[in-house]
């Protein structure tokens, strides 16, 4: 193999292994910095070894016991014993290593839950998973939350040590807590797709690439741990962006749902969603109430598969929001629900829901629902108060995209 071949088989190993491997050897030495050093070390004997000996039969079972081996030699010498006398190229130690498929698979899942860990702050948790889990840079994690790098590796740094200080175990959680740290897991991956869908990340790691790594991150976890709500995240992550292309103009205007061209929505993610959530509901087999992630997805797909706006099943909708309500009852999803109800019912049976509940002051200074009152006000001809209540939403907007937006609505208005 040319030196150019094995450097091509060694960044290839990269891409597709070292996450894998680095789990495995964050197990084995319990110290995500010594197991980081021993990824590192495991890739440079490659580049050295590889250009003579060959791409190995299973290169993941080879990059695991050679950055074992290179992390035990380090531990002796900093004991000050002679370095261990191991070969990289130990047959033995690959096939054992590779016979444990199931638990290296485990690793990546504990790595998971141990990076989300609720002893963490949550801003913690996301970074570390970003980190560890989806192997992005400091750097990259960094703008893409437009906070600065030295922060951001000062929170990295301060969560690995409570996680070694703490001794934070390196585990899936018994089954009798699965369901509360699942959900954590879930809430910190939902939170790096929402970053790139709400547009606000950094011009180096796009929003779109932040909504990719969190659907790549559910993928991994649906395929680790097929539980119904992990299913849920991931049908609804994918059916949202689905509509990836057509939520703006070319320009940065705002599309609201009603106007997208339906026929440039990702069919394929559309039916990749709507099984999911069949299968989630399939799992369940009544046995427990949906839980909230899958519920929205449920959403999504009655809207994702409607042939149009006007012919979207409305009665669905309303039905699947009143389970949410009792599933995580909110004001915004109260709020959604109001929205839906003036779709089935008519514009002034929203309002009215809409009013009761901005009489309870939850959402005085929340933008979208002044936008959605303003909305059904404009519907029903009340002009004066669809202004005022756009305004309202305008003063409380922080998004250019969206202030455009009620501008324009503003303007219409007052064009009559």
């Amino acid at each position: 193999m040319s030196p150019a071949q094995a450097r091509a088989a060694v960044d290839a190993a990269y891409r597709e292994h070292s996450r894998a491997v680095l789990a495995t050897l964050i197990r084995q030495f319990g110290d995500f910095d010594r197991a980081e050093e021993a990824l590192h070390e495991a890739f440079r004997a490659a580049l050295e070894q590889w250009p003579q000996a060959g791409l190995p039969d299973h290169p993941r079972a080879w990059l695991i016991a050679a950055g074992r081996f290179k992390g035990i030699d380090g531990l002796r010498r900093e004991s000050r014993f002679e370095p261990l006398d191991l070969d990289v190229h130990d047959r033995a130690a690959e096939r054992e290593i590779e016979a444990d498929h199931e638990g290296l698979e485990d690793d990546r899942l504990r790595l998971i839950f141990t990076c989300c860990h609720p002893a963490l702050g949550f801003d913690a948790q996301v970074a570390l998973t970003l980190r560890e889990v989806c192997g992005l840079s400091t750097e990259e994690i960094a703008r893409a939350f437009l906070t600065p790098a030295t922060t951001l590796a000062q929170r990295i740094v301060r969560a690995k040590a409570k996680i070694r200080d703490a001794r934070i175990p390196y585990e899936v959680p018994a089954p009798g807590e699965l369901a509360e740290r699942l959900d954590s897991v879930l809430r910190a991956i939902y939170l790096v797709f929402n970053e790139g869908y709400a547009a606000s990340a950094g011009a180096a790691l796009t929003r779109h690439e932040l909504c990719d790594e969190a659907v790549r991150l559910a993928r991994l976890l649906v395929q680790l741990l097929p539980e119904p709500e992990a299913m849920g995240l991931l049908a609804l992550m994918l059916l949202h962006d689905a509509r990836r292309a057509t939520r703006s103009t070319p320009d940065g205007e705002l599309v609201l749902l009603e106007h997208q061209d339906r026929s440039a929505w990702d069919q394929t993610q559309i039916a990749q969603g709507a099984q999911l959530v069949r299968r989630a509901l399939l799992a369940l087999a009544r046995l427990r109430p949906p839980g909230p992630y899958l519920i929205q997805a449920a959403i999504a797909a009655v809207h994702a598969q409607a042939p149009d706006y006007a012919q979207t099943d409305w009665a669905e909708i309303v039905g699947l929001y009143e389970l949410l309500l009792r599933a995580q009852p909110s004001p915004i999803v109260a709020l959604n629900h109001a929205v839906a109800l003036a779709m089935r019912d008519g514009a002034q049976a929203g309002l009215d829901a809409l009013d009761a509940l901005l009489a309870q002051g939850e959402l005085d200074d929340y933008h979208l629902a002044h936008a959605a009152r303003a909305d059904l006000c404009r519907r029903l001809g009340r002009t004066a108060e669809a202004h005022g209540a756009y305004q309202r939403a305008l003063a409380l907007s922080r998004q250019e995209p969206e202030q455009r937006f009620l501008r324009r609505r503003l303007a219409e208005l007052e064009a009559g």
